[in-house]
């Protein structure tokens, strides 16, 4: 109990800190650029033509709404985050013990029994969880047009189910899992080759392996996989009453199998996998902010 209680309180104060960071990622997700490119140089030191980063996204948001408005969206969030924690450690408890052998080498059985587990509680927690995660997205992506559809928690839940029923609640959800799924795996079964045949086999435990190698496995697993995280996102707001969702911002997608082909067509596959050094893609056009059309 006292080991759930710590890891909600620390996720929730993670959530905290990385709420502006998400709202700008997102905002940048479907497209939305209210600030013109730079003359910039990259990491090499070469001249290039960039798009606004971070940190000048950020203020833009500030200059309109205040430090406050770089957290919209945050209420949901956290009610994801402790919700899917409970969810995901009661799933393991249901599971029964993991594998606790202290073998040098770790099979690769093993690995399969371990990554299956954690599938299967992290399945529940993001299919529990997503319909808070899309009222977060809509709430964070009203700012491009200046709604106020998705203020209140309860009140987006209304509007949800009285515009769109139970399916909209999960929308982007497909994705979404798929992408978790094969980002779980990639990461573990790199990690088991990783410390198997790199590494010595003083390091070779199952603990030990997460501890060596599973941050840099899952970071690479992470960038493998993240045009499904953006595919869900786009999904989640696509079609949903809000400017941001709808064109010019977004095309409406049929599935979001046409959102994927349209997004790989473009070469937009990467959008707002960077928050740095973001280059503007040869013969792109982004759309600018409402605001100036007027």
């Amino acid at each position: 109990m006292a080991d759930a209680a710590s890891q909600v309180l620390l996720g929730s104060g993670l959530t905290i800190l990385s709420q502006p960071l998400m709202y700008v990622k997102v905002l940048i997700q479907v497209g939305y650029e209210p600030l013109p490119p730079t003359i910039g140089r990259n990491i090499f030191g070469r001249q290039v033509c960039q798009l606004p980063g971070l940190f000048c996204y950020a203020q833009h948001i500030a200059s309109i709404d205040g430090k406050r408005g770089l957290f919209t969206g945050l209420t949901p969030r956290l009610c994801s985050g402790v919700l899917g924690t409970v969810v995901h450690g009661k799933v393991l408890q249901d599971l029964g013990p993991g594998n606790v052998q202290k073998e040098v080498t770790p099979s690769f059985d093993q690995v399969i029994k371990e990554t299956t587990r954690e599938m299967m509680a992290r399945s529940a927690a993001t299919l529990i969880t997503h319909p808070f995660h899309v009222i977060t997205l809509r709430s964070m992506v009203q700012f491009i047009g200046r709604e106020s559809k998705y203020c209140g928690l309860y009140d987006s839940i209304v509007t949800i189910y009285r515009e769109e029923g139970i399916l909209g609640f999960f929308a982007g959800l497909i994705p979404r899992l798929l992408g978790d799924i094969i980002s779980l795996w990639l990461c573990n079964s790199l990690a088991y080759l990783v410390n198997t045949y790199a590494l010595d086999s003083g390091v070779s435990t199952m603990s030990e392996m997460k501890s060596y190698s599973q941050a840099v496995t899952g970071f690479f697993a992470s960038m493998l996989t993240y045009p499904f995280v953006l595919v869900s996102n786009l999904m989640a707001v696509n079609n949903c009453g809000l400017a941001g969702g709808c064109p010019p911002y977004s095309p409406i997608y049929t599935s979001w199998i046409d959102c994927w082909c349209m997004l790989q067509k473009e070469g937009n596959m990467s959008r707002g996998n960077s928050l740095f050094f973001r280059k503007v893609p040869f013969g792109k056009t982004y759309c600018c902010d409402l605001r100036m059309l007027i």
